[in-house]
């Protein structure tokens, strides 16, 4: 796929939805270069989040402004080498291998707040917050 994919993480994506400028901003100047995607796996963190069906509702509304990523064998694959490679020694979860095996599947960088879960990534591109 093109190197101009930004994976975004769901903590960006809570931020936007609580309004806060920081996050806004920063998703805004992404779209500005690149096309804006987000994980299947991103999809679901934030459905469990949501507290009602009108939650519900505002989110897929929302969503309807990302193209999203379905795992795939390759993608499964990945994370499960990466589970295999960091889980014992940095603590990686699931979620967060298969949020990075999409962006390293798919060669896109990953906008998140969270860089610790992700820094000792081999390969993975993670843009600066904010």
């Amino acid at each position: 796929m093109a190197n101009n994919l930004v994976l975004i993480d769901s903590d960006i994506l809570i931020d936007v939805a609580r309004e806060v400028d920081t996050a806004i901003e920063r998703l805004d100047e992404e779209r500005k270069t690149s096309i804006t995607t987000i994980s299947s796996v991103t999809q679901m963190e934030l459905v469990v989040g949501c507290r009602n069906k009108t939650e519900l509702k505002h989110l897929d509304k929302f969503l309807e402004e990302f193209e999203i990523i379905s795992l795939n064998y390759e993608i499964t694959q990945k994370a499960i080498g990466l589970l295999k490679e960091y889980k014992l020694s940095h603590g990686l979860l699931i979620a967060d291998s298969l949020i990075a095996a999409t962006a390293l599947i798919l060669d896109a960088a990953l906008l998140t707040k969270n860089q610790k879960d992700f820094k000792f990534i081999k390969g993975l591109k993670l843009l600066k917050y904010p």
